[in-house]
């Protein structure tokens, strides 16, 4: 396999990686509720979906969530313990699209140079960015089960019947763009591999021409 295209499709696999990380994290379709309860004549939609930042209700009602300036003292531990784990994934979510920036750099760096102990770096500094976007994912997992849960203790079983939740597109970008990290630090350890190999070669190429 020729370095060059190796570099390459790393490098556009980590690009990728970035915009749909971009794009997830500054959308509204990370969970979605559709209510759709039959007889019901009010003039309000029901129905809402959510982001890290924003809850739409309805056609265009916008609620921000505030975590970082809610005051904790009025909330029961449950929704203390979800202002935690949504605090967690709106700091972690954000700081791994910052360190796939600087990831980028690097790679592209280390590319040019053609270093097998950069190319190595960048690329278990890719798989770091993946480990953080995946713990961002899974914790949002959590906090959305366990919002979940407190929604039906509220709500009596007959209701929830009309109820219906799902992940959004969102959260598949996600994890598309986590997938992609991990592809990247796998390509670019690839590359490093080859042109450790290229070393050694041509090493031995040089002593055999002495």
């Amino acid at each position: 396999m020729k370095y060059g295209a190796v570099v390459l499709a790393a490098g556009l696999s980590g690009l990728l990686s970035f915009s749909l990380l971009a794009v997830a994290i500054g959308t509204d379709y990370w969970y979605i509720i559709d209510v759709n309860k039959p007889n019901y004549t009010g003039p309000d939609d029901l129905s809402s979906r959510s982001g890290l930042w924003n809850i739409i209700e309805g056609a265009n009602r916008r609620a921000v969530i505030s975590s970082f300036t809610a005051n904790i003292s009025s909330l029961s531990e449950a929704e203390r313990h979800m202002l935690e784990l949504h605090k967690v994934v709106v700091i972690m979510l954000p700081l791994s699209l910052v360190l796939l920036v600087f990831g980028w750099i690097f790679g592209l760096v280390s590319s040019l140079a053609c270093s097998p102990r950069l190319l190595a770096a960048t690329a278990l500094y890719f798989l770091l960015c993946s480990v953080l976007t995946l713990t961002g994912i899974s914790i949002y997992i959590k906090y959305s089960n366990q919002a979940m849960e407190e929604f039906q203790t509220m709500v009596s079983p007959e209701s929830l019947i009309y109820v219906h939740v799902s992940f959004g597109w969102s959260v598949a970008t996600a994890w598309l763009s986590y997938s992609l990290e991990v592809a990247t630090g796998m390509l670019l350890m690839l590359a490093a591999r080859i042109t450790q190999m290229k070393g050694r070669y041509d090493s031995g190429v040089a002593i055999a021409m002495l």
